[in-house]
């Protein structure tokens, strides 16, 4: 793909793999009717893309996967809950373990389908976020067209009217063309980088927090599991009476508590950065920070230190008469003074006042 790289592809196995290899490709990923998406996401993927201006085609494209995307969610959840409530049926008939343990572990896939739906209305504000990127855009495409139309135009002429009268006047209207473009090319282009920085912070946000539950559901789900006794029995010999009915409802309690009081700080898994990508990313961020202040003009003009501006003192602090004087006889001279230009090879090179000694 153009861009676009896989974590997973051509690489050495990681370090889960080597300690739990993976299972063979699933059964369902192979043998469709209509490859491996559905007949209605490809069909309203590629219309997405075939209308609107040139301009915000691709984010259309992209938006309208997302929708997909979304829709495929809120089936997945609502399959869970299904298979939720199908799970507590088929144990019902088990014995008292299996039975009890069953219907604790269907609440907690239930929650995991409420959970998925939660996550779709998160992921929506992403889309959303998205999709005000490509309205920019489509209001930009206009401006776009006028400048290229004008500029066609100007060209044809040129070819083949050079003298006429029309191409002052196209030029006048391509420089206000090319100011409005200038314009709204600057919103695009700040729109764009705060829009996209909102919209994956609210995908990224949401993505933690549903992962960090579904880890929270997945450990309370193994704690279920050692409620039942699996000690192989002989036959004819009968197990020991189940008594884990208080533990089985603790448990869900406790996952429970846990769902309801999680936050962001209390996130179990934390993204360290490595020293070299942490240096990096910290020199981006202060080439960011410096071109956003401009350049700071104030040093150039330095204050004088304590033994310098101590040396300067005022004209009317000086003493003596001598100084007046001359400062008359100037005044009184200036006229024929400095009007005596000193030449070099006939050209001028400045003015010489005389100095009255």
């Amino acid at each position: 793909m153009h861009r676009t790289y896989s974590m997973r592809q051509s690489r050495a196995p990681t370090a889960s793999q080597l300690q739990n290899p993976p299972p063979p490709q699933s059964s369902t990923k192979s043998g469709r009717l209509f490859g491996k998406g559905g007949l209605g996401h490809a069909l309203r993927r590629q219309a997405a893309g075939q209308f609107g201006p040139d301009l915000a085609k691709k984010l259309s494209q992209l938006v309208k996967m997302e929708k997909n995307v979304m829709r495929s969610m809120e089936l997945v959840g609502r399959e869970r809950m299904e298979v939720a409530q199908q799970l507590s049926i088929w144990g019902e008939a088990c014995d008292d373990d299996v039975s009890d343990v069953t219907d604790k572990l269907g609440v907690l896939l239930y929650e995991i389908g409420e959970l998925e739906d939660q996550y779709v209305d998160r992921y929506d504000q992403y889309r959303v976020t998205i999709k005000s990127i490509r309205n920019i855009e489509a209001s930009v495409q206009p401006s776009r067209d006028r400048k290229q139309k004008i500029t066609d135009q100007i060209a044809q002429l040129k070819y083949k009217e050079p003298n006429s009268p029309k191409i002052v006047v196209l030029e006048q209207e391509l420089v206000r063309a090319e100011a409005e473009s200038l314009v709204a090319e600057a919103q695009l282009s700040n729109i764009t980088r705060e829009k996209l920085k909102a919209a994956y912070t609210y995908q990224f946000d949401a993505l933690r927090e549903h992962c960090e539950k579904l880890a929270i559901i997945a450990g309370y789900g193994k704690h279920l599991l050692e409620l039942v006794d699996d000690t192989p029995v002989t036959p004819g010999e009968t197990r020991a009476a189940y008594d884990g009915y208080e533990a089985s409802k603790a448990i869900i309690q406790d996952c429970e508590d846990a769902l309801t009081n999680w936050v962001t700080a209390n996130a179990a898994v934390s993204s360290k950065l490595s020293v070299r990508a942490r240096t990096l990313s910290q020199r981006r961020r202060n080439n960011v920070h410096r071109n956003a202040e401009g350049h700071d003009l104030s040093g150039q003009d330095q204050p004088l230190n304590d033994r310098e501006s101590g040396l300067w003192v005022p004209a009317s602090a000086h003493k003596g008469e001598e100084y007046e004087d001359e400062e008359e006889e100037e005044e009184e001279e200036v006229g024929a003074s400095s009007l005596q230009d000193s030449t070099i090879n006939g050209e001028q090179r400045g003015r010489q006042e005389t100095i009255v000694a």
